[in-house]
């Protein structure tokens, strides 16, 4: 009989991209962070920026860099609007697009919020061993995502397949 694997905790980086929200207001990204640090991972860094691609992908580019960082969630700017840029912001970034993503946290969502899932341009990806979400800036959409999707792709006891050996190495041992 094959031993379970442990769980391997991740160091989380959280991003709130906002032109109005600071620490107080911001519970979108509060609640990634109380979900991330309740799943057993530990909030490495958190910042918030304005909605500006070059001031986006400068925190996003500096943790893609850090060997120690090895998730980064972004809340905000994805959706319409004429500031809405994260997408356009951080994909440039990406090695590799996850494009399944996308369309479960859209096939998720639509259970929720019917057709105004599509004005959602959530993504993510990999970037030098690093994974990259960008999420909506609501609070009720960072809990489906991290819920539906994010938590178990990021427990290394999740089958078939998980993230974290990707981001850790494999086990040793």
């Amino acid at each position: 009989m094959k031993t379970p694997s442990p769980f391997r905790p991740l160091n989380i980086c959280v991003l709130t991209v906002s032109d109005t929200r600071g620490l107080a207001e911001d519970t979108s990204g509060e609640a990634l962070v109380t979900l991330l640090q309740d799943a057993g991972h530990q909030l490495y860094d958190r910042k918030i920026v304005k909605d500006d691609v070059y001031a986006m992908r400068a925190v996003v580019s500096n943790w893609i860099a850090d060997s120690e960082a090895h998730v980064v969630l972004i809340t905000g700017g994805t959706g319409f609007y004429s500031r809405d840029s994260t997408p356009e912001a951080i994909s440039p970034l990406l090695d590799k697009h996850i494009d399944g993503f996308g369309e479960l946290f859209r096939q998720i969502s639509y259970n929720e919020i019917g057709t105004s899932t599509i004005q959602s341009r959530a993504l993510a990806g990999l970037a030098n061993k690093t994974l990259v979400f960008c999420l909506p800036g609501s609070t009720g959409a960072c809990k489906t995502a991290w819920n539906g999707i994010i938590q178990e792709q990021l427990d290394s006891r999740h089958r078939p397949c998980n993230f974290v050996s990707m981001l850790l190495g494999p086990l040793q041992g």
